[in-house]
């Protein structure tokens, strides 16, 4: 029996149904696998004083401990220090953690902490591993990797850790190459794809019916991430001006929208730019199926589920050359890599609506990224760093 402790600070809960739902459905698959035991421990920062604002308010109420989707959570609460105390978080998530583990310890004799963010969750795991004796595996997906390193106090943080885990994860070749660059030892890396659900996101059997349901007349453009700046919405509002006939859909929240807002409203595009806040994940199957192109411009990425999505959903993805983009978009049909400038962005679009490719096709380049198949790579991972660590084997 595989016991593993899951450490993600990004995992859903009932205040946060979307938050990290990526996490969620990877641990579900992993706890399905014959021969494994899984227990999470979700994370909570909340500042000092602030718990009663309204951002923290609804954190502050959610269960302790509670099974969810047949997982069995814990969410405990540790200080954290917004805006400048980013170096301190791995220290206070870890000093706040600690004896709840010892305690997990008691009936579940976990044996191996997989944290699945780098930063703080890695750094945190890395502190955790050392007290407890056991052997910690950490996940790359991205911004922990390209915006955690830039900041102050914890590039050195995330190095020692990376260099102590036994293992460590990637989820793009890319993102690979970039750890090594960050000075993350090479041979311990494994390349770990993202999944999706085959069935759920599909092809429409009619685009344009589809496109009907959302109250879409013509060519549709749809959005999936955050709003923040480095998502580059900005730039995909921008190039939206240049497609007179195009109606564009964003799903994500964030920061950014009021700056957002403001763009579209200066640009007139009100009546064909919208920003539709956050969505169920349940809800992007049919607003990828309905859509001609997806698009997402980011400054850095690792492999985004949003381009798998939209693939599985024979939607070509139109995005910037960044990350895993060219081990998703790796053939014509899938879409297009531009440069994050409006004129570049909406002459690709702009080809896809005229010539747009199979369905069929393009589904065919999210084939390979299941979930059966990142089960089976994650169970076999965790497995040879138990087998690894002094003194264990499984």
């Amino acid at each position: 029996m595989l016991r593993v402790l899951t450490l993600a600070s990004l995992f859903p809960d009932a205040a946060r149904p979307t938050f990290g739902g990526f996490v969620a459905r990877q641990t579900l698959g992993l706890a399905a696998r014959p021969g494994v035991e899984v227990r999470v421990v979700a994370p909570i920062g909340i500042p000092p004083g602030l718990a009663r604002h309204r951002h923290y308010r609804a954190l502050r109420g959610l269960p302790t401990r509670e099974v969810w989707q047949g997982l069995d959570v814990y969410r405990p609460r540790f200080p954290i220090v917004p805006l400048v105390g980013g170096a301190l978080a791995p220290r206070l998530m870890a000093r706040a953690l600690l004896p709840l583990l010892r305690d997990i310890r008691r009936d579940f004799p976990f044996d191996v902490i997989d944290a699945e963010f780098f930063y703080p969750d890695g750094s945190a795991a890395h502190r955790l591993a050392r007290a407890l004796g056991v052997p910690f595996s950490i996940k790359a997906r991205g911004s922990d990797i390209h915006l955690w390193s830039d900041y102050p106090g914890c590039r050195g943080r995330i190095v020692r850790a990376g260099q102590a885990a036994g293992g460590l994860l990637a989820v793009s070749s890319a993102l690979k190459a970039d750890m090594v660059a960050l000075g993350l030892p090479e041979e311990r890396i494994r390349v770990h794809y993202t999944g999706v659900d085959l069935d759920r996101f599909a092809p429409a059997e009619d685009r344009a019916v589809a496109k009907a349901r959302l109250g879409v007349p013509g060519p549709l453009i749809v959005s999936v991430g955050a709003l923040v700046p480095r998502k580059g919405h900005q730039i995909a509002i921008a190039a939206m001006e240049k497609l007179p006939e195009a109606t564009f859909l964003i799903a994500g929240h964030g920061p950014h929208r009021a700056a957002l807002e403001a763009q579209i409203a200066a640009a007139g595009l009100a009546d064909r730019v919208r920003l539709l806040g956050s969505q169920p994940h349940d809800a992007l199957p049919a607003l990828f199926a309905a859509a001609d192109a997806s698009l997402l411009v980011s400054e850095s990425e690792g492999l985004a589920n949003a381009w798998v999505e939209s693939l599985a959903c024979g939607t070509p993805v139109v995005t910037a050359d960044v990350g895993g983009a060219r081990e998703a978009i790796d053939r014509p049909a899938a879409g297009r890599l531009v440069e994050r400038k409006p004129g570049a962005v909406a002459a690709a679009l702009a080809e896809l609506i005229a010539q747009p490719p199979d369905p069929a096709e393009t589904r065919k380049a999210a084939e390979r990224f299941t979930w059966d198949a990142n089960a089976t790579t994650l169970e076999a991972h965790l497995r040879a760093i138990v087998s690894s660590h002094p003194g264990r084997s499984c």
